[in-house]
């Protein structure tokens, strides 16, 4: 892979690009203070606005890192980050990413999640090299599957009790796209 790092993207709707420590209010207000938004994550909604700027701080730290992937999703109409998405997790050897997603309550059902991913798969595969992209989600939130649908990633299967989040053990649904699916 040749990685880039995090740079802006943009789609009709969007702009995708690196989180700023000033992203800290919009960031608790708009996502990461809602337990529903959490409910199927690794980590729980912020208690305050302090969490979500120390988490912040981490990920602008690491944005010289040329193998960190993480956007802020900003809607064109409402200027402000309303969720995030980025790789959680890489293969370098199989040149495989696993891409990880959050929005807020009041912008689901809205294709935006779907919009973000597929400029960020163009993105990876055409820019970056990459082989294999990723995704998974709860058994209990197919929501979540249908964005990996829409966005070409095919099933592959359920890992009985393999993950773990916010509601506890739980089977992991996985969707993956290759290159080659892709290019096809």
């Amino acid at each position: 892979m040749k990685h880039k790092g995090t740079k802006a993207l943009e789609t009709q709707r969007l702009l995708l690009r690196p989180f700023a420590l000033d992203d800290a209010s919009s960031m608790y207000n708009n996502w990461a203070c809602d337990s529903e938004v959490t409910k199927y994550l690794l980590w729980p909604a912020h208690e305050s606005v302090e969490v979500s700027k120390y988490v912040l701080g981490d990920w602008v730290g690491r944005y010289n890192e040329p193998d960190f992937y993480l956007w802020a999703i900003v809607p064109n109409e409402f200027g402000e980050p309303v969720g995030s998405i980025g790789v959680v997790h890489k293969n370098d050897k199989i040149e495989m990413v696993h891409i990880g997603y959050c929005i807020g309550r009041k912008w689901w059902g809205q294709g935006i999640t779907a919009e973000a991913f597929l400029a960020i798969i163009q993105f990876l595969f055409r820019e970056v090299g990459v082989n294999r992209i990723e995704s998974r989600h709860d058994a209990n939130n197919p929501s979540s599957g249908k964005v990996m649908e829409k966005c070409g990633l095919k099933y592959e299967g359920i890992h009985r009790e393999a993950g773990w989040n916010n509601q506890g053990r739980c089977d992991e649904v996985m969707y993956a796209i290759l290159a080659k699916d892709y290019n096809a």
